[in-house]
């Protein structure tokens, strides 16, 4: 629930997330915290299209979630990004600041497809006799009608006085309220895809794998060497890449399960490519088997091992892994790395 508030029908903001059919709105809300948190209260329509853009561009982008096949938010991010030539994996202050100031025609028709239904809809819990009618809630929303929460202009929207103490004091918890509403939609469109609530936002910073990289030195050393399962070459302390056999992309976690030593320059040229399994299962698992084996001898008690427990029912069993441990593996692999080509993830060559 949101914040409570004497004189203001909060509820009618809560509103605006029910029943929605596509994630502009939150976006669309999210923008205009951002210009309220600035001190921003008459704020031009593109700062805050280009602010819904810069705000999906992770998740749609370097996760590739999918937005539902009537959502036009996923489809003109899409377009932006081949027309601006923006990273992947940009930083949304950046991000904002490009379209901002962009002066590409195309750009701007990109970011202005958002006027036609984006701002008069987010008023429809206020307004809903009119909600259809854009120039009727353009009209309504001049006096602030029902105590809604902007009035609209063609270039600006300008916050409601009577909105701007409440939108700033709970700009926070209006924020997590959004991205946990928009976390459900997005589970809804992606009901197999792992961890949607730590794809909504780029991270400040990526997990170190300095421990995951300790655990394949020893192995490593045990085995005085092992080969890379793409490329062949020979591998030894110090000179591998930690790699995820899945993607982080879509996996977004560093579990040792998915985690194996590689060569350096292959691990860059892969990126956030998908493993074809019938090429590369058996290496993998292989090195895989050794690892947790050689582990359970020389460090029973490492903490890491418990991320093999998603897998494996218990670590007792691990000593010596039997055959039938490789088809557990198998069924989990598989369906993820299914489900990510599904989402737009590409194949190694």
């Amino acid at each position: 629930m949101i914040p409570n508030h004497e004189h203001l029908p909060v509820h009618l903001l809560a509103a605006s997330f029910n029943n929605t059919a596509a994630a502009y709105k939150f976006y669309w809300f999210l923008s205009i915290l951002h210009e309220v948190e600035g001190g921003q209260y008459h704020i031009p329509k593109q700062r805050l299209f280009s602010g819904m853009v810069a705000t999906s561009w992770y998740t749609i982008n370097y996760f590739r979630i999918s937005y539902g096949k009537q959502d036009q938010l996923h489809d003109k991010v899409k377009e932006i990004a081949a027309v601006e030539r923006i990273s992947i994996d940009e930083d949304r202050t950046k991000i904002k600041t490009r379209l901002d100031s962009s002066n590409l025609l195309s750009t701007q028709k990109l970011l202005w497809h958002f006027d036609k239904q984006v701002p008069h809809r987010f008023l429809s819990p206020w307004l809903p006799a009119i909600a259809d009618n854009k120039n009727a809630v353009y009209q309504a929303s001049q006096t602030f009608e029902n105590d809604c929460l902007y009035s609209l202009g063609q270039t600006h929207i300008s916050i409601n006085p009577i909105w701007v103490d409440y939108l700033s004091r709970n700009a926070g918890i209006l924020k997590s309220f959004c991205y946990w509403k928009l976390s459900l939609y997005l589970q809804k469109h992606n009901p197999n895809v792992p961890d949607i609530p730590n794809k909504l936002v780029k991270p400040a910073k990526r997990n170190s794998l300095a421990k995951p990289r300790k655990i394949w030195d020893v192995v490593i050393e045990e085995l005085d060497g092992v080969d890379c399962i793409y490329t062949n070459t020979r591998l030894y302390k110090n000179s591998f890449a930690v790699e995820h056999f899945i993607p982080y992309a879509f996996v977004s976690h560093d579990l040792l399960w998915n985690l194996i030593p590689a060569c350096p320059s292959f691990n860059s040229s892969k990126s956030d490519k998908l493993p074809q399994l019938e090429k590369y299962f058996d290496a993998f698992y292989g090195l895989q088997k050794k690892a947790i084996e050689i582990l359970k001898y020389r460090m029973p008690k490492e903490k890491l091992l418990e991320d093999y427990l998603s897998i494996f029912s218990d670590l007792e069993s691990l000593h010596v892994l039997p055959d039938t441990y490789k088809d557990k593996f198998k069924r989990t692999i598989e369906p993820l790395i299914t489900i990510a080509a599904n989402n737009g993830f590409e194949y190694m060559v």
